[in-house]
């Protein structure tokens, strides 16, 4: 479904976006690995999508820098080929705590990183796309973006500019044949939520129309679905993954 085109994936050495990149790689895409610390995450990866007869390369950047990420899409033009897909997947760290307790610093810091990386790595391979008349963009937002939780303002609010920032994308981008998109993961079960109470995992699941929580393939699918044919004039959607649990 992928032959032959481009993909990076931020963020793309541990959980959701290991299992983005190695979906696509699967359907056929050459796929940059990119991380910013998880470099034997990052590697191993890699390994699983050779011995799966894939191609694919370790691409490390901080996403957030704009000389590392100008850098990243060069080597990754050099070895595989111009971006045909750009998959924005990298986690911005965040406190939770309730609003009233919430520091400007790390509002401020939670809100701009996390639409830093994509304005960055999108203005970074979106002038090649114009040149050769399309491309496929998917940021990966979250559930929370439009049903918040007590503790998540941060992630919210970034999360909810994240989705506007891509409507924008896809109203300007679209006459070019750029097509962007939002995948908006629910609870999925990843490293990052193994340490979080199994009671509230089964309220979760319980309170959910499919009855389970998500899987990082889960999330996977959806992307790989916006990037195929299938979704050809698919551009500014919100694609909930969240078992039905976030309806719209």
């Amino acid at each position: 479904m992928l032959e032959n085109k481009v993909a990076i994936v931020t963020g793309g050495s541990r959980g959701i976006g290991a299992a983005i990149a190695k979906a696509l790689a699967a359907s056929g895409a050459k796929v940059a690995v990119n991380y910013a610390r998880s470099k034997e995450h990052g590697q191993q990866v890699v390994a699983d999508i050779a011995a799966r007869g894939g191609r694919a390369m370790l691409a490390r950047a901080d996403v957030t820098v704009p000389s590392e990420v100008e850098g990243m899409v060069r080597a990754v033009e050099a070895e595989l080929g111009p971006v045909d897909v750009l998959v924005n997947n990298a986690n911005m760290s965040f406190p939770i705590a309730p609003f009233a307790e919430y520091r400007w610093e790390d509002f401020e810091r939670k809100l701009c990183s996390e639409l830093k990386a994509s304005f960055l790595t999108c203005q970074a391979v979106v002038p090649g796309m114009i040149r050769r008349g399309g491309g496929c963009i998917v940021n990966v937002s979250s559930g929370l973006s439009r049903q918040p939780g007590p503790g998540f303002v941060a992630h919210s609010s970034a999360k909810a500019a994240l989705d506007a920032f891509s409507r924008s994308l896809a109203l300007e981008l679209g006459p070019h044949g750029i097509r962007v998109n939002v995948v908006a993961p629910g609870l999925t079960l990843t490293d990052a939520t193994a340490s979080q109470p199994k009671a509230m995992h089964d309220a979760i699941a319980a309170h959910t129309p499919l009855r389970r929580l998500g899987a990082p393939e889960d999330v996977a699918g959806a992307v790989l679905f916006l990037c195929g044919e299938g979704a050809r004039h698919v551009s500014g959607t919100y694609l909930p993954v969240s078992g039905g649990a976030h309806m719209i």
